[in-house]
């Protein structure tokens, strides 16, 4: 019988395959985050990409971050306000969450906004772009020249 040992507290750096199978994300989205500067890995003398494992956490710290509907760059503006880049702690997440409240707030509002005139626009059917509130309110927009344009929530701050 063969007995193995498993180190719990193991400090040895996990390849990107362990990381993408303990995150519950793909491999290529590792590396989009690595090209964006979101994380940071080394490569192997095989040339392979590993990472600490506490790029687990930070990694953790980006899908949530994601999840409350933050962009790429707010998440990297967050991360880059922790000392040396270390992986954010409990007191981080507070203290960034705290001043992304306003943003969701804000967010909230235009999507009730945005409710409230599809419950109107359904009932009379038109979908005109010229005259449904919804799509061209106050024909705003029409300045900016010809083409889709958004419905009028602001995703950045």
């Amino acid at each position: 019988m063969l007995e193995v040992e498993v180190d719990l507290k193991s400090s040895a750096p996990l390849t990107i395959g362990q990381l993408a199978r303990r995150a519950g994300i793909a491999t290529s989205a590792l590396r989009f985050y690595e090209a964006q500067g979101l994380l940071a890995g080394s490569r192997s003398a095989g040339g392979h990409r590993q990472y600490p494992r506490h790029a687990l956490r930070r990694v953790a710290f980006i899908r949530a971050a994601q999840a409350v509907g933050l962009t790429l760059p707010q998440i990297k503006a967050a991360l880059a306000t922790l000392p040396d880049s270390r992986t954010p702690t409990k007191a981080d997440w507070t203290r960034l969450s705290a001043a992304w409240a306003p943003l969701l707030d804000a967010r909230i509002a235009a999507l009730q906004k945005l409710r409230n005139q599809l419950t109107s626009c359904i009932g009379c059917g038109c979908l005109s772009l010229k005259a449904c509130a919804l799509y061209n309110p106050q024909d705003s927009v029409s300045q900016q020249g010809a083409g889709a344009r958004l419905l009028g929530i602001e995703t950045t701050p």
